[in-house]
């Protein structure tokens, strides 16, 4: 009996559920906060840190105390938790006198940072981060020039690349068109007009990902110009990327609560949404009449969790929509999973999950947020919001803002509809995690959902954004990253940690991560959250050495190795 036979009932007791669900909904895309170049006619632009939505003020009470509130030990288990926590103390190497200047450092920025005091606190972060390649020489007191819709504002340099790109359009020639557009984006960022013409005349070539990405880089530097974004839902709207268009339309709406045309991004974001639950239903409408959802091999042939679906099992899926049917997994799974019941590990978690929900832009999900008993680094999320986080992601991250990433991303799986999208296309697996010896082999690292390598780059670029909208450091993904990578080099590693091992190459998200942060401003020298971390981090180990000389875990390994 192989465990992944155990967890199959969960997935099809799901999806033969007999009560409907309404199907609920996706909405909008990324706010961006942060800083962005001085226009020079002679200079490039330059790349200047920005400040994100702040932390709650509240949590500077954690860095100045950092007392610690166990759950009280039964006497029973005293002289258990005390041998345990010696046996840790004795395996754990002591931090190096450059290690704790180095997490000072981080503490004391930490409180600048909650106090409001952003720029001594990003001179700190500035002394104990590393610059990136990429970076280069950056002036971060430049000031984000206001931004202008009237040509009559530009330079008279400016001038003349908008009257040749004028003059190009009449003339119909190519080179007088993008290349003027190309210099006032680079070196007149506040001229709003020459966004969307460029992105409009990339669009016109099929240029598609280069158009969204000049909207996007501007929208990052001015996300409160409105016709910025509707720029860029046109273009998802002609390319048919309803869930992007609603996304978008709904953070603007959130980030933007006083701005006239509030109410219009809402109603957008809403009928887009609409249309992108339409495009979904008609297309698991015609897996359903076709009778099978073919994409998914059976059980038998490739051990996967999820057998073929039928007629029956695809129109059930789609009377119940995302969040039904992560509910009900989600129900399933605690029953079957050895889940962290204590309240200050699992309420840390939900305190950061929620944080980066509230800016999500998916209204339409109840997020929920659970901890697994298994220490190694790995999450998932199903459907409809229900985020699932190993005890591992929090014993061997080294801050908040990098826990924060590892949500993120799997966060931004189910806010892309990424699980439901694979449903709809018929291509819905879940693969079993073989026996590798670096895995630990726990049931929380079963749960691997086959997304594509386009669907993980989307999650990258999309968590990151939305941990600079919660108020973390950008680069909380992407140093993780590097902090397993390294890991995994020191010990000698086969392979991977699981997360790691079903994402693309470390080299080339870090590389591509990296350009998203310098480009679009997002600002690295905001939170991280250390001094909290540790305390949870401290507590985490603690249940998870009690778990490991529990009866329970033997029972697990002995279940695992049958």
């Amino acid at each position: 009996m192989q465990v992944s036979q155990k967890l199959l009932p969960i997935f099809l007791s799901i999806l033969m559920a007999n009560q409907a669900v309404v199907a609920q909904i996706p909405s909008p895309e990324v706010r961006k906060t942060r800083e962005t170049p001085t226009a020079t006619v002679s200079q490039d632009l330059e790349e200047i840190g920005t400040d994100s939505i702040s932390i709650e003020s509240e949590n500077i009470d954690e860095i100045e105390s950092t007392t610690e509130t166990n759950t009280e030990p039964s006497d029973a288990d005293s002289a258990t938790d005390q041998s345990e926590s010696e046996t840790a103390e004795q395996e754990k190497p002591e931090p190096t006198p450059e290690e704790i200047a180095r997490q000072q450092k981080f503490a004391e920025a930490d409180r600048l940072y909650l106090a409001g005091n952003k720029v001594a606190a990003a001179k700190l972060y500035r002394e104990v981060k590393q610059p990136w390649d990429i970076e280069g020489s950056t002036d971060h007191s430049a000031e984000i020039p206001a931004a202008i819709n009237d040509p009559a504002q530009l330079s008279p340099a400016g001038a003349v690349y908008w009257r040749t790109y004028q003059q190009g359009k009449e003339q119909q020639l190519d080179s007088k068109i993008i290349v003027p557009l190309q210099l006032l984006v680079d070196k007149y960022p506040e001229f709003i007009p020459a966004h969307i013409h460029y992105a409009r005349t990339l669009q016109a070539k099929e240029r598609t990902e280069e158009a969204i990405a000049v909207l996007e880089r501007a929208i990052a530097i001015y996300p409160n110009e409105p016709e910025l974004l509707l720029a860029k839902i046109d273009i998802d709207i002609a390319n048919k990327k309803w869930l992007d268009a609603s996304i978008s339309a709904r953070q603007f709406a959130l980030f933007n609560a006083d701005l006239p045309q509030t109410q219009k991004f809402k109603q957008l974001a809403d009928e887009y949404l609409n249309s992108y639950k339409s495009h979904l239903r008609s297309q698991l409408t015609a897996n359903a009449i076709g009778g099978v959802i073919t994409g998914a091999l059976s059980y038998g042939l490739t051990g996967s969790l999820f057998g073929p679906f039928s007629a029956l099992d695809t129109t059930i899926m789609l009377l119940r929509g995302e969040s039904g049917i992560g509910k009900s997994m989600a129900e399933k799974l605690q029953k079957q999973l050895p889940m962290v019941e204590d309240p200050e590990i699992v309420n840390y978690v939900r305190e950061i999950g929620q944080k980066i929900a509230s800016v999500a832009g998916r209204d339409d999900f109840e997020y929920e947020f659970y901890v697994i008993k298994d220490d190694q680094i790995n999450a998932f999320a199903l459907p409809g919001g229900k985020v699932f986080v190993n005890l591992g992601a929090i014993i061997k991250t080294d801050s908040e803002a990098e826990l924060a990433g590892l949500l993120a991303h799997e966060m931004s799986h189910a806010i892309l509809s990424h699980g439901f999208q694979l449903v709809a296309k018929g291509n819905l697996t879940a693969n079993v995690a073989q026996k590798i010896p670096y895995v630990g082999g726990m049931a929380g690292n079963l749960i691997v959902l086959n997304y594509s390598r386009d669907m993980e780059r989307q999650a990258d670029v999309y968590g990151t954004r939305i941990l600079v909208a919660s108020g973390y450091a950008a680069d909380g993904m992407r140093n993780l990253m590097i902090a397993l990578d390294e890991q995994t080099k020191e010990k000698d590693q086969p392979n991977p940690p699981v997360w790691m091992s079903t994402h693309p190459e470390t080299k080339e998200r870090v590389s591509y991560l990296e350009n998203l942060i310098v480009t679009n401003k997002f600002n690295r020298y905001a939170y991280e959250g250390v001094v909290r971390h540790q305390k949870i981090q401290e507590k985490s180990e603690k249940v998870w050495q009690k778990y490991e000389n529990s009866e329970e875990y033997r029972r697990q390994q002995r279940s695992r190795d049958w």
